[in-house]
């Protein structure tokens, strides 16, 4: 998963580039080096994105985005440019960034691409708001219909979408339906797909349709789920029943790295992961970002045995000095690679005094 503080510097296995849009006075930067967004080393605060041309379409994650605080063109001008400019065909990774300065409201280019799909025949990897919370606090991003995407890249290997709102429907617009329990699913319904293989959500409060959907979807090739629950407050309505589909795994037979993160009930997700039948088959597991306490760790060692996965990561967490000693002592010997992070410490506000990494 990415950094969601800063913007995203290569995905796809390549240098994120912005496209710099037409007219622009601005020097070119470095691929892969972080964006500035007019905070930068001295003798950078001109560089921006790179012009078309100047690199191969195919060797840069292309990243398109509208800074409201310069004098740039709209996204879906930027876009058309854009398609104008660069050999679309040739694209493999492509990132979206902000664009509007509200980002509650749609993002225009979610269905400018479906329907330019056969613009792109070798994307393969989509990033869908890399926005940071100088442009947007991610509870405002509006994630955006993401079903008629997957249909129209059927080839695609890699999704990650950031935000959590849900749109609204045009009228007459279905644009999602309804799942089995008759949620009017907008972002996301259950679908197959032959070829994704990673798939991540990025949230302070995803709606928990969202991820019975992906529970209910066929994806013969996934070999890593990561998903960022977030809390109640801003949307992020998740319990572990919702996850019992993706615990079974029985649609997912290559899945090898699961991450369910950034939850208020860390507790109750370690304890069902414990005992799910995709636990037995994976490699690496993340239980990151939320709220896990001893209570958590102590019904996962309880579970069936760890000792086959490679990676056990549990990064902002409310453990015990004991209890990671014995997660530790309990894994490492078997090989396992414990990466746990130092403790968090409990605010003084409400409840007992945890808190997710990411919430508005």
């Amino acid at each position: 998963m990415s950094r969601i503080h800063d913007h995203l510097t290569h995905f796809g296995g390549l240098p994120v580039a912005d496209l710099r849009p037409p007219g622009s006075t601005e020097t070119s930067a470095v691929p892969g080096e972080p964006a500035h967004d007019g905070y930068a080393e001295e003798g950078k605060e001109n560089q921006y994105g790179i012009a078309p041309g100047e690199y191969p379409a195919e060797a840069v994650a292309w990243r398109l985005r509208y800074r409201h605080w310069e004098d740039d063109p709209e996204l879906e001008e930027l876009y058309d440019y854009f398609l104008e400019s660069v050999d679309t065909t040739k694209v493999t990774a492509l990132v979206i960034g902000a664009w509007t300065e509200d980002m509650s409201d749609p993002n225009p280019l979610h269905a400018r691409l479906a329907a330019d799909a056969d613009r792109f025949p070798a994307l393969r990897h989509l990033f869908l708001g890399d926005i940071v919370s100088e442009e947007s606090e991610i509870s405002w991003i509006d994630m955006g219909a993401l079903t008629p995407l997957l249909a129209a890249f059927p080839l695609l290997e890699e999704l990650s979408a950031r935000g959590g709102t849900e749109p609204e429907p045009n009228e007459g617009e279905g644009e999602g339906g309804e799942d089995e329990d008759g949620d009017t699913a907008r972002a996301l319904v259950p679908f197959r797909h032959e070829h994704l293989r990673s798939l991540a959500f990025e949230s302070g409060g995803l709606p928990a349709h969202i991820v019975r959907a992906v529970g209910r979807s066929d994806l013969p090739a996934l070999e890593r789920l990561d998903i960022m629950m977030g809390v109640d407050e801003y949307g992020g309505d998740t319990t572990v029943d919702d996850l019992t589909e993706i615990l079974a795994g029985t649609r997912l037979p290559s899945l090898r790295h699961l991450g369910l993160l950034n939850s208020e009930q860390q507790d109750e997700i370690a304890a069902a992961v414990a005992g799910a039948a995709v636990t037995a088959r994976l490699e690496s597991l993340d239980l990151s970002m939320g709220t896990l306490s001893d209570e958590g760790a102590e019904a996962l060692l309880a579970g069936q045995p760890l000792g086959h996965l490679k990676t056990l990561k549990v990064d902002h967490h409310f453990l015990s000095e004991p209890m990671a000693d014995r997660i530790k002592a309990a894994l490492q010997p078997a090989g396992v690679d414990v990466v746990l992070s130092d403790p968090e410490v409990r605010r003084d506000w409400g409840g007992d005094g945890r808190y997710v990494a990411v919430a508005e």
